[in-house]
């Protein structure tokens, strides 16, 4: 049976006339839908008849959620949801002056490899789908009672090796009978899959693209992420400078700082250099300090200079506000905490 969040409007119109249906009744469905309605016979406005079919041949498939935790320092609130199939996922929304943002997975599970990731321990177990990424955010909206204006695909998982479920999810929380969340409030974070950057950047979306960078050189950026081995820096910058060429969007560059790895003043001043000239803004990101591994976040000091040299250089930087520190908000440790408490 189609999971029916799936299903684009033209999808579910094509749907309706093979079933001797009124195509306009794929409007009705998806406005239920996107106001939270989770039954179909719960669409008042439908005949019985349409109802019927509709059960017959899909389901809405709404995950459950398995724990909920809000942090006490920034109202951060992180989600941990299961799919039929029994796979744990995580989702987090995190609260601004502009508005809600959701940090949404892509995969249950990551097969990157990245050193720092938790998300990335046990491997890829599968991709999800458009529809599944899409109820991460209806379930989360309707969880918290308020609009969710900004997403994040930054969650579990890397977007560019689940790519036409990722494109196919863009599109249908854009759609204007649904979310409508504008491409522009959507972020897509890549570590760096160079043939699937330039797919995207032909698709002529509207979206920001975040590269995980994270290293200033090849040699280092090998040390702690195996992508590294196959795409090198310069092919990526061709990649990102095509992007920006064919979107007109400035990319951000996200770099986590690991002490005594690439946190030096010499690292900063050689990312620099890398970035000089380009459309892009640096963000840097304390690396998020996991048990399974012996990686460190840098001193208060260190941070702050590394910043101060890439602004000296002329290099658009913030340093990212921790968010939910408290509930284990960082990609993938809340729900590998959960699976290891399972087992």
């Amino acid at each position: 049976m189609d999971n029916i969040l799936n299903y684009s409007l033209e999808e579910l119109s094509n749907w309706m006339k093979e079933n001797k249906e009124s195509a306009f009744r794929s409007k009705q469905v998806f406005s239920w839908i996107y106001k939270g309605v989770w039954k179909f016979e719960d669409m008042k406005n439908l005949p019985k008849t349409t109802i019927e079919k509709l059960n017959n041949s899909f389901s809405i498939e709404k995950p459950k959620i398995v724990h909920k935790y809000e942090s006490k320092l920034d109202k951060t609130t992180k989600f941990l949801f299961a799919f039929n199939d029994g796979n744990i996922i995580e989702s987090v929304v995190m609260k601004y002056k502009h508005g809600n943002s959701i940090c949404i997975s892509t995969q249950v599970g990551c097969r990157m490899g990245c050193k720092f990731c938790a998300s990335t321990l046990e491997g890829r177990i599968r991709n999800l789908t458009a529809g599944e990424m899409l109820a991460e955010v209806l379930l989360a909206q309707e969880t918290i009672g308020e609009r969710i204006s900004n997403i994040v695909l930054m969650g579990s998982g890397e977007p560019l090796d689940n790519f036409d479920n990722v494109t196919k999810f863009i599109e249908l929380v854009n759609a204007d009978y649904g979310l409508n969340i504008g491409q522009r409030h959507i972020t897509l974070s890549t570590c760096g899959l160079v043939p699937k950057i330039y797919e995207l950047a032909d698709k002529g979306y509207s979206i920001t693209l975040a590269i995980s960078l994270h290293a200033s050189n090849d040699k280092r950026r090998r040390e702690i992420m195996p992508i590294a081995k196959k795409y090198s820096i310069d092919e990526i910058l061709k990649a990102c400078d095509y992007y920006i060429e064919k979107t007109k969007r400035r990319i951000t560059f996200e770099y986590s700082l690991v002490s005594g790895i690439n946190d030096s003043v010499e690292d900063a001043i050689e990312l620099s250099q890398l970035l000089k000239g380009r459309l892009c803004h640096v963000n840097l990101i304390p690396v998020n300090e996991i048990k399974e591994n012996t990686l460190r976040r840098p001193s208060k000091k260190t941070i702050e200079e590394f910043e101060r040299t890439l602004n000296k250089y002329k290099i658009e930087v913030t340093v990212r506000r921790e968010m939910g520190s408290d509930i284990d908000a960082a990609c993938g440790q809340l729900r590998r905490k959960y699976l290891e408490g399972r087992d």
